[in-house]
């Protein structure tokens, strides 16, 4: 049987080690959030993800969700008591607002207590996790109203969220929308049309849902500057906060998924249901991509999350199944065979795992910090760095982090070999969870675009030149510590050709857009394989103060050599590859494939 424990020990290093988020102290929020809290927070988030949600997730697989004949939704058993749990204990308060009901802590902690609701049961951390972000979207673009009518209960989960985006006509190009509002005299509008793939639609979990739509105001314009955003209550809230009639938004019927079946994915209709506008009219988009931006960095720490746990699983059978004899001799002779932790092989696929996982984590938690700098900073430069850096790094994260994260889960799954394509081993089932993560929120494909088509020139490349000068200062200042020379060294390779292939985009991409899109992937690689060296070059620096001291930062600097000789090289061969251009991919004609 699978099994889950949070990895706290290696969250408490990058937040108070690595990230030093005590010496934020100065700024709203942090001043509470002393080590000790924090501690508390970690021990207790992973207390209830192993022993209330972990136990859930393979039930919520084999169950998956049901559609009754009344159109309401009934979630896996189990579910609706830990959901229940979840909002009694304050879980989804962490990082709200005060104003809101909330504890208004750090963002990088509650990516942190979100990693590990991830970790132990994927499909049920998306009924917070969407409503966090439909919260954060009304936060930002709602009326004084509508944030007061919705956003305590949004706040605490008492009320979920969604995000309705997607039609069966379009997915990416949002401009063929065909869901329409029609105004109504006193200030509402009807809402008709269909959306799908919309997670949490409709569930048993919460007494109201929220929905946050995508429609075209009619008469509006055409393509994507005619989108607008609309509030639509699954019933409709009262001046005084009580649910009144039951709005007409209905969930036509559930999609049977490759995985996280423990998530009602809904076809939802809505036949003139009421909706309210959120913010200005043809502005819809501006709002809801808060909510998207925050959505791709939770599916980025999905795919570490279901890296983690299949990892963890794959280091317990690595060292219990018996399996040949190692190269060099026996090593356990007083069994039949040695553990297949011998193997070098095996020992391959763990390190790339560990190595991957725990950079990943750096990375997720030292841009989520990025986020609380851009909210909470009363410095306008700190501020300013801290929105490019997010608005950088964010396509990188989600992108990057799920093609890796899948690949890991699949490396744990090779190594149980056919025990892993079992059902048994529950390996089989965080390799089909995660697999969506490359999907949704904007597949890794349009990830890559936006990293090279907006984001690495947004205000003349300040935010890229930046994170160069970044590293190269990191670099320069630990150039005589002889003990960092491999990280040193190796970030500054990796930087070099990050910025070569940053160059030949802005000299190639322009001239032939195509040479932009057949490199886009390539330079996401790339980029994101630079900013794990990065990481590891400052978790390599803390680790080193402190060698000696504990076997886990010796252990560290085992895996950050291991990340720079083994995995780093990669990147030289993504330059070569995104250098070659459009030609290579678009030669062939369409009608000989």
């Amino acid at each position: 049987m699978p099994r889950y424990d949070a990895p706290i020990r290696d969250m408490q290093f990058i937040l108070h080690d690595v990230l030093q988020v005590q010496n934020y102290s100065n700024l709203p929020g942090f001043a509470e959030a002393t080590p000790d809290v924090i501690d508390a927070i970690l021990e207790e988030s992973g207390k209830f993800a192993k022993d209330v949600l972990f136990p859930l997730n393979k039930i919520g697989d084999e169950q998956g969700c049901t559609r009754n004949p009344d159109g309401s939704v009934t979630t896996p058993d189990g579910f609706k008591d830990a959901y229940n749990q979840l909002v009694e204990n304050g879980w989804p308060l962490l990082g709200k607002s005060e104003e809101m009901g909330g504890q208004n802590l750090p963002y990088v902690l509650q990516m942190a207590t979100s990693e590990m609701t991830s970790s132990a049961n994927m499909a049920f951390g998306m009924y917070p996790g969407l409503t966090s972000g439909a919260y954060e979207a009304l936060m930002a673009g709602g009326s004084d109203e509508q944030k007061a009518m919705y956003g305590p209960k949004m706040a605490s989960g008492e009320w979920a969220g969604t995000m309705n985006l997607t039609e069966p006509q379009c997915g990416t190009d949002l401009g063929l929308i065909k869901t329409k509002a029609v105004p109504q005299p006193d200030g509402s509008y009807k809402i008709t049309g269909q959306k799908i793939w919309i997670s949490g639609g409709e569930q048993d979990l919460t007494e109201n849902i929220i929905h946050l739509v995508l429609a075209r105001i009619e008469g509006g314009p055409e393509g994507i500057k005619g989108i607008s955003l609309f509030v639509v209550p699954k019933f409709i809230v009262g001046e005084d906060g009580s649910l009144g009639e039951r709005n007409t938004a209905s969930c036509g019927g559930l999609e049977e998924k490759m995985g996280i079946h423990g998530n009602a994915t809904c076809v939802m209709n809505y036949d003139e249901a009421t909706g309210w506008l959120v913010g200005e009219e043809h502005k819809g988009m501006r709002t809801m991509f808060v909510m998207m931006n925050e959505a791709r960095l939770g599916v980025g720490m999905q795919g570490l999350s279901q890296a983690e746990v299949a990892y963890q699983n794959a280091v317990d059978f690595a060292n219990d199944r018996l399996q040949m004899r190692s190269l060099k001799g026996p090593q356990a002779p007083d069994k039949p065979a040695d553990p297949i932790i011998v193997h070098p092989d095996v020992r391959r696929m763990l390190m790339d795992q560990k190595a991957f996982i725990e950079g990943a984590r750096a990375f997720t938690y030292w841009t989520a910090l990025f986020g609380d700098l851009h909210h909470r900073s009363p410095d306008e430069t700190v501020r300013q760095q801290a929105d490019d850096y997010m608005a950088l790094m964010t396509p990188v994260l989600k992108a990057f982090l799920t093609d890796r994260g899948y690949k890991m889960a699949n490396e744990a799954l090779q190594v149980h070999g056919g025990s892993g394509f079992t059902k048994e081993w529950g390996l089989e089932q965080f390799v089909r969870d995660c697999r969506i993560t490359l999907i949704y929120e904007g597949t890794n494909g349009i990830q890559a675009l936006d990293l090279v088509g907006r984001k690495l020139a947004a205000n003349g490349g300040r935010a890229v030149f930046s994170f160069f000068a970044e590293m190269d200062d990191f670099v320069g200042a630990n150039a005589d510590n002889e003990d960092m020379k491999v990280f040193t060294d190796g970030l500054a390779e990796a930087k070099a050709q990050l910025q070569e292939g940053t160059t030949w985009l802005m000299q190639n991409g322009m001239s032939d857009f195509n040479n932009a899109g057949a490199a886009s992937t390539d330079y996401l690689q790339l980029f994101g394989l630079t900013a794990l060296a990065y990481m590891w070059a400052k978790m390599a620096k803390v680790a080193l103060e402190k060698k000696g001291s504990d076997p886990f930062f010796d252990d560290k600097l085992i895996t950050g050599r291991y990340y720079m000789t083994r995995i780093m090289p990669e990147a030289a061969a993504h330059l070569a590859k995104l250098k070659t251009g459009a030609e290579p991919m678009m030669a062939l004609p369409a009608d000989r494939f």
